[in-house]
């Protein structure tokens, strides 16, 4: 069994600057965060002439907050490389201890182990990784004097146990929060020398006349910056968030396009692939398709493309291995499936219609980039169509709400137009075209009403937008007039261009997965063969 005195030792990994092989030069997409994390690592190298020169008191730590994989850990090593100062990792899990106090000592033997490192070296960061495991509000927990609700009698016992064990974990919590806040501001605390110099002195000054007591040397100051990571930063106990604490918090947002160009840029120069992704149009357009998606994302897609390379016996990724590796992670991998002949040409046609309809909508709204058209069965999705906007937006007007709809009812439209009734297909796009809807009417104002259902309370079960529109009578009313309004521009669009979808859904029959330009052309090939002459 391990001894007691070992539950309490810090659970720290220690890294040397030439242990840690990321740059500032390899921090790529992240625009300003990248400029002001440069600015606060200045000021750690600069402390001295900022603290005793200048008056200022140094940023003794910083809050790093943002999505998953979005680069905090990434930018905290690059920190500590090009600072040149040792980088003491740990995770706040690493903390907990089963045994009752070693938690806190824990946390207490972290920073004494990062102040030693700091004035051995010159200066050390502390990262501490999701740091909400630690750090949670103190005041979510209840309150041990708060009323709790009426119990049977012969419960009492167990209601009682289980409110010490809640008070129990509340305290426990409260600790650890409470240390943690003492250790951020003991950068200046003595070392065991210096405390003992200090004993010294005051022993001496006991025999000592009052003006010839001699002076204890003030405490040197740690050049220490500690930052803390989470993807939970509204969890945090606000005292932690307080100047003299946490003196800056970071927000890594995911990348915008020019961002997850750089990205792309940056990993495929480090990744086999085919002369075709070194064009700027190609790059672009992954830039495009990769809305949403955090660095670690990106290169973890540009490893699953190299995987459907090597899968057919090449040593490069090419564009379609991009493609079928985008949609492996996002839908799922391929399931083929035996339909039946009129199942396939329903599938087909549905697909055909929402290809259809975006192309349409894009000639008199903003373009839309028909990505892939498929009827290969996916996870729960039979067929897919997957497209987007030729340009990264982040606002939406009414006539692209409005497009968006009518993209979700294509499918269903063209499956009546042919076939005279729908069938269970069109479930999930009935589901995106209301709540789209619910939106416009609830939370944007653009049904006639500006009142916004977001301001309605919803008791203590908490409401979606979408349940509060539907449970108001005349919200419902206002959602099924736009989605009736949006089917019925539909169904003339494609009634006007049964042969467009004729002839792609016989395509898509034919080869089962369109890709990028082989749907605009197939559709475009089509209006075109309208256009000739008929012949003599």
């Amino acid at each position: 069994m391990i001894p007691l005195a070992f539950a309490g030792r810090s659970p720290h990994v220690e890294f040397r600057p030439s242990e840690i092989a990321v740059g500032f030069d390899d921090v790529v997409g992240l625009g300003v965060v990248k400029e002001e994390v440069v600015r606060t690592l200045n000021l750690f190298l600069a402390y001295k002439t900022f603290h005793d020169r200048m008056g200022g008191n140094p940023r003794k730590a910083i809050l790093f907050e943002g999505p998953p994989g979005t680069g905090k850990t990434y930018m905290a090593k690059a920190m500590a490389r090009e600072a040149g100062v040792p980088f003491l990792y740990v995770s706040s899990s690493a903390f907990q201890s089963m045994y009752y106090g070693q938690t806190n000592r824990k946390i207490r033997t972290y920073f004494r182990k990062l102040r030693a490192a700091a004035r051995r070296e010159g200066g050390a960061i502390g990262f501490i990784e999701e740091i909400d495991a630690i750090a949670g509000a103190r005041s979510g927990m209840r309150d041990a004097a708060s009323p709790r609700p009426a119990a049977d009698p012969a419960s009492d016992g167990a209601a009682g146990g289980r409110d010490v064990a809640r008070s129990g974990v509340r305290e426990g919590i409260t600790g650890v929060v409470n240390e943690l806040l003492v250790q951020l501001q003991s950068f200046d605390e003595p070392t065991r020398l210096q405390r003992i110099r200090g004993a010294l002195v005051d022993a001496l000054n006991r025999w000592l006349a009052e003006g010839n007591q001699l002076r204890k040397p003030p405490p040197r100051l740690s050049n220490i910056l500690v930052i803390g990571a989470t993807n939970r930063a509204a969890d945090l106990d606000p005292a932690l968030l307080r100047p003299g604490r946490f003196d800056r918090s970071i927000h890594f947002d995911l990348p915008n396009r020019s961002g997850r160009r750089e990205i792309i840029d940056y990993y495929l120069a480090r990744k086999a692939h085919v002369p075709e992704l070194d064009k700027d149009e190609r790059r672009d357009q992954l830039a495009a398709i990769t809305f949403g998606y955090s660095p670690v994302m990106i290169e973890h897609l540009l490893d699953e493309a190299l995987v459907w390379a090597l899968r057919d016996e090449r040593d490069a990724m090419d564009w379609n291995d991009l493609q079928q590796a985008k949609l492996t992670e996002e839908i799922g991998l391929k399931q083929p499936v035996e339909y039946t002949e009129d199942e396939k040409r329903t599938i087909a046609t549905h697909e055909a219609g929402h290809a259809v309809v975006a192309y349409l909508v894009g000639l008199t709204g903003p373009r839309r980039k028909l990505e892939v058209l498929s009827i290969v069965k996916r996870r729960d999705a039979l067929g897919l169509l997957a497209h987007s906007e030729t340009e990264e937006r982040y606002t939406r007007t009414r006539s692209e709400l409005v497009a968006a709809i009518q993209i979700s009812f294509g499918g269903m439209t063209a499956e009546e137009l042919f076939f005279g009734e729908s069938g269970t297909g069109p479930g999930g796009d009935l589901a995106m075209a209301t709540r789209v809807a619910a939106q416009m009417v609830g939370s944007f104002g653009m049904a006639g009403s500006l009142v916004s259902f977001d301001a309605v309370e919803s008791g203590p079960i908490r409401q979606g937008i979408v349940a509060k529109v539907l449970g108001d009578e005349e919200g419902r009313v206002a959602v099924e007039r736009i989605l009736n309004q949006a089917k019925d521009e539909v169904r003339r669009m494609l009634d006007g261009n049964r042969d467009v979808v004729e002839a792609l859904r016989d395509e898509l029959l034919a080869r089962e997965e369109l890709v990028g330009d082989e749907i605009v052309e197939a559709i475009e090939t089509a209006l075109r063969v309208r256009q000739l002459p008929a012949a003599p």
